[in-house]
């Protein structure tokens, strides 16, 4: 009886250690202490991060998380672009080299028409399309017209307050990438009337950015002029060699060179 006895307290107190050795383990798995099957975060959602800004859609007024150029620092281009940078190397390496056309008798306006246009017949002009593209958190005063919004500049990074108004309104421009009096001078001379407003027009040819680099850029070509932030060059040069190719123009000497030393890093 004695030894039943025995028996049945060693029984009973090797379970209760049981138990406490598994309680001790899931204590440890919710402090931490001991990762989970599958490693850290394996279960946990994806979140917005650096880079990323929230951004007003110009249809229905939704927002949408979307990737600021350069906003996380790094100083080489994801992965997923490298396969543009090889696509715009490849259109680069079959435009043609030539040296510039005399810029005589250039007029913005008369050849690529009023700034601006409405060519996607969408009931909005360009400017207000673009301004509600690249800006975020923006409001409008009807359909179209954006009267307040932030913009994140591509060219350097810097964060603006975009508030429409007679002294304000400048902080914030549209950028031909490929500037319109490049353009004149290679090749655009020989395009239509129509197709010169589709190049001033083209959403690929425009960015919404600090007026101060627009301004210094002025119609400089890749040969002397480079957005400050180097993150976003391989976008920019890609922009500008995607846009050549597409109306028919062609590259200057130095131009392609510099394309060529940005393109080789992307």
């Amino acid at each position: 009886m004695t030894s039943r006895r025995r028996r049945s307290r060693t029984t009973v107190a090797s379970v209760l250690v049981a138990l406490g050795v598994a309680l001790a383990v899931a204590l440890l798995h919710v402090a931490g202490v001991i990762p989970s099957a599958g490693g850290p975060d394996a279960d946990a959602a994806p979140t917005a991060g650096a880079g990323t800004t929230i951004s007003t859609s110009p249809a229905g007024g939704t927002t949408t998380a979307t990737d600021v150029p350069g906003a996380s620092g790094a100083s080489r281009p994801a992965p997923a672009d490298a396969a543009a940078g090889a696509s715009a190397r490849a259109q680069l390496a079959a435009l043609p080299v030539k040296g510039k056309a005399p810029a005589t008798g250039y007029d913005r306006v008369g050849d690529f028409g009023p700034a601006w246009l409405d060519v996607d017949h969408n009931g909005c002009d360009t400017r207000n399309d673009v301004l509600a593209r690249d800006l975020s958190a923006i409001t409008r005063q009807g359909p179209c017209k954006v009267v307040t919004g932030t913009l994140v500049s591509p060219y350097t990074g810097a964060r603006i307050a975009f508030v429409r108004g007679n002294s304000t309104s400048t902080l914030v421009q549209i950028d031909h990438v490929v500037a319109l009096e490049n353009a004149w001078v290679t090749g655009a001379q020989q395009l239509t009337v129509t197709q010169r407003e589709a190049l001033a027009n083209d959403p690929e040819n425009l960015f919404a950015v600090d007026g101060r680099s627009n301004s210094q850029k002025g119609s400089g070509d890749a040969a002397t002029w480079l957005p400050a932030n180097t993150a976003f060059r391989c976008t920019y040069v890609e922009h500008q060699v995607a846009v050549k190719a597409k109306y028919h123009l062609w590259v200057a000497p130095a131009e392609r060179d510099a394309m060529e030393r940005v393109l080789s890093r992307c």
